[in-house]
């Protein structure tokens, strides 16, 4: 385990197309009754329509904000704010425009609002960095913090693509600054990882359509997880080599951002190699550094610090010499047409009528895809694939699906399970179908025998169907099915005449279902298929923990499918489809006194339980 402390930021988020409009409330929500808009000269137009909408909140428009936030530029802002009376800072620009707010509001103490308008991610940090004829400092404090932030996707449609490329790689930059931060944590580490993901797949997008609306979010959304990395952690060597370089030659923030981040990724991988094979991961590439490079150069951006007009006596050591030539660093070259060809096939399904459908064949598309270039896949590898995907299906039949136990198996059954559990959180928890139920067992009345003589400790099966209010459910129908004490369903045992130890029972008008069988045991999963193959091959066990199935219909009730185990069995810890859940961990210990039905036994046992299902509006 490693320790680790994780603060969150207290700015409001508001995000979507058109929130601009909002503006006006969320300077009233601050608090605010006089503002003045601030900006710089290339964002006139998105500014001019924030003092529009402001009307008589508008105290006065401050369009200076420079790169890297002179003071000097900030001395002649704070004129303004003292002789304007303003109360209220409202930043739209990039990151120009937001240090320029936050140096004003950290020596005001006035609440600021920031519009982005590119990728910068500063909005939601609290960290302003200055420059002075000394160079330029960085300083972090809580009131640095933007009050709100309005993420308008509609603002950056007309960000030209040269800087949306150079904007998202700075924050691609935030996010792998956080993940090698010793100050990372499982929250960032979360957010980093899929900043990057966002944001490696939308560039190539907006590169090919500025005006691609999801490409555009996608980008935005990206910035926004990677600022909220970065604003929790301390800046790395990468952050002080810009700050250092914007601030004593007055390189541009984003581009030297671009051109540095995969020479400092290449400059010790020996240091974080876990680190780096995440950054990898998530850009679909098999090097960090050297991927980083090639995608930065199929997106057009800089890749030299010579191109963005350092002087070469500046470069003064190996990391600035190699950014400075734009040196290629060593490793394994992407894919050519990687993100291309993705993106032909994810829009071969553009037209899917239904959304959901939509949704999920295209993400489906950039998952494999990305998980082939990542692996660097081999033909002999995909033809193992195919060939193990064809013999699970060959073994699928009306007795046997190999496919659900090859779900089960991978946890994919049960990963779905949870989710839908989770949206029913008070009804008894569900568990995963499992590939042995057959539809339309036999109907039997209450107290029947499901074992039909089968060897066996005898179980006493006594449950109650309630609903989430406590009321019985009566004519719940409710199928039951088992392996026998060897560890076998019936659909495995030919030589059995017709279903064993499964059954259909429908409860009574208090709710009861109950029955005669016998004590489940543990037993394996059938391993003499592909999934068994998969498992020998992995070093895992195909043993399942002991239980005893149900699903549980009722009109105007959702269906319940789950299992319950027996308390103290073998492989409840590791069970092989990963199907146990402790709410499901039932006591079917001996049985006491004289047996139900009068039956003459010695040895008996018993499990009682209450279930509880959801109505179909829950």
């Amino acid at each position: 385990m490693t320790p680790f402390e994780f603060t969150s930021g207290p700015s409001r988020v508001v995000f979507g197309p058109g929130i601009l409009d909002r503006l006006p409330d969320e300077v009233t929500r601050a608090g605010g009754t006089r503002v003045l808009v601030l900006s710089g000269s290339g964002t006139a137009e998105a500014a001019g329509r924030a003092a529009a909408l402001l009307g008589p909140l508008l105290g006065g428009h401050f369009a200076g904000a420079a790169m890297h936030t002179p003071v000097g530029v900030t001395s002649t802002a704070l004129e303004l704010v003292r002789s304007l009376d303003v109360d209220c800072l409202v930043s739209v620009g990039g990151g120009s425009a937001t240090g320029l707010g936050k140096a004003l509001a950290v020596r005001t103490g006035l609440p600021q609002l920031t519009v982005p308008t590119t990728y910068a991610g500063s909005e939601v940090t609290p960290v302003l960095g200055e420059t002075d004829q000394n160079g330029k400092t960085t300083r972090s404090a809580p009131e640095i913090l933007p009050r709100a932030v309005l993420y308008d996707v509609e603002l950056t449609l007309g960000l030209p693509v040269a800087l949306s490329v150079t904007s998202g790689v700075n924050a691609m930059a935030h996010a792998v600054e956080a993940l090698y931060s010793p100050d990372a944590n499982p929250a960032t580490d979360t957010m980093a990882v899929r900043a990057l993901t966002l944001m490696s797949r939308a560039l190539p997008r907006i590169v090919a359509d500025p005006g691609d609306v999801e490409a555009r979010s996608d980008a935005l959304t990206a910035a926004w997880l990677a600022g909220i990395c970065l604003g929790t952690v301390r800046m790395g060597l990468h952050h002080k080599l810009c700050h250092f370089l914007g601030g004593k030659y007055g390189m541009p923030h984003a581009a030297t951002h671009t051109v540095l981040l995969p020479q400092v990724l290449a400059f010790n991988p020996a240091a974080t190699p876990d680190v780096l094979g995440r950054i990898a991961g998530a850009l679909g590439v098999r090097d960090a550094a050297a991927g980083l490079h090639d995608l930065i150069a199929g997106w057009g951006g800089p890749t030299s610090l010579r191109e963005l007009g350092l002087a070469e006596e500046a470069a003064d050591d190996d990391l600035l010499r190699a950014a400075y030539r734009g040196t290629r660093p060593p490793g394994a070259a992407a894919v050519p047409d990687f993100g291309a060809l993705t993106e032909q096939v994810v829009a071969s399904f553009a037209a899917t009528p239904d959304p959901r459908t939509r949704v999920l064949l295209t993400d489906l598309v950039r998952v494999l895809h990305e998980f082939t270039n990542r692996h660097d896949l081999t033909q002999r590898e995909w033809e193992t694939a195919v060939g193990f995907l064809t013999r699970t299906g060959q073994l699928c039949d009306d007795t046997r699906q190999e496919f659900v136990l090859l779900s089960d198996t991978l946890g994919v059954s049960s990963m779905v399970d949870l989710l839908t559990n989770s949206r029913t959180p008070d009804t008894t928890p569900s568990a995963v179908l499992g590939p042995f139920y057959v539809p339309g067992p036999p109907a039997e009345q209450q107290g029947a025998d499901i074992a039909r003589g089968l060897p066996g400790t005898p179980l006493w099966v006594d449950v109650r169907i309630e609903d989430v209010d406590g009321k019985p459910v009566p004519g719940a129908v409710t199928d039951v099915w088992q392996s026998n004490e060897d560890g076998f369903y019936d659909v495995q045992l030919p030589e059995l005449a017709g279903p064993v130890l499964r059954a259909r029972f429908t409860s009574d008008a208090d709710g009861r279902v109950r029955f005669w069988s016998i004590l489940p045991s543990e037993y394996p999963i059938p391993d003499d298929g592909p999934v068994g193959q998969l498992l020998a091959a992995a070093g895992r066990h195909p043993y399942r923990a002991p239980h005893l199935h149900f699903m549980i219909s009722a009109p105007g009730h959702r269906r319940l499918v789950t299992q319950l185990f027996v308390a103290g069995g073998a492989y409840l810890d590791s069970d092989t489809v990963f199907g146990v859940k402790e709410e499901l961990i039932v006591d079917f210990g001996p049985g006491t006194g004289e047996p139900p039905d009068g039956r003459e036994l010695t040895e008996w046992n018993k499990v009682v339980y209450t279930f509880r299902i959801a109505g179909e509006q829950q």
